[in-house]
């Protein structure tokens, strides 16, 4: 097995908390988290593959990468990178691709124009526009503390080890 494979094996026997002998409702446990972790795992491809097209990588060196042909990879993942957002009547956006370094300052310039988080994926933020200004936070993840939540922020997204806190600012977009 893989290091991966060894750490995601890990993980989910972690999040079990089994002790003593296997019964059933232990085995439905494992069932269940490594569910959850394969659905994990594809949304973390799906956003790798959206993050190498979205920096110029061409089907044909994905479906390589992946052991499929280009026609494969497109057909699988083409539709991701056009949009992924919600089927509602809010105007929704990605910003990025963005870094660790830069994506406070693309986010203060988003929130100015009405923009704030709703999701957040491998070198990107899906965003839903409104009528005021947004102000974001990113914060290493342990709970929303009392002060933040006094402060009026609230949680927008999360991705492992962040949380990106936003709040209306109450003023008109510009």
């Amino acid at each position: 097995m893989s290091s991966i494979g060894d750490a995601l094996s890990r993980a989910v026997l972690d999040a079990a908390a089994l002790d003593g002998e296997p019964d059933q409702q232990s085995h439905l446990t494992l069932v269940r988290l490594s569910a959850e972790a394969e659905r994990e795992a594809r949304g973390i491809l799906r956003q790798s593959v959206e993050s190498a097209r979205a920096g110029g990588v061409s089907w044909s060196a994905i479906g390589t990468e992946l052991g499929m042909t280009r026609q494969a990879a497109q057909q699988r993942f083409g539709d991701a990178s056009r949009d992924g957002a919600p089927a509602d009547d809010r105007e929704y956006r990605w910003l990025g691709p963005v870094t660790a370094f830069d994506e406070m300052a693309e986010l203060e310039l988003a929130g100015r124009a009405g923009w704030h988080t709703v999701e957040v994926g491998i070198l990107r933020h899906l965003m839903v526009r409104t009528d005021t200004q947004w102000e974001h936070k990113r914060v290493v993840f342990r709970g929303l503390s009392r002060r933040d939540a006094d402060d009026g922020w609230v949680v927008a997204a999360q991705w492992f080890p962040w949380a990106y806190l936003v709040r209306d600012l109450g003023v008109p977009a510009k």
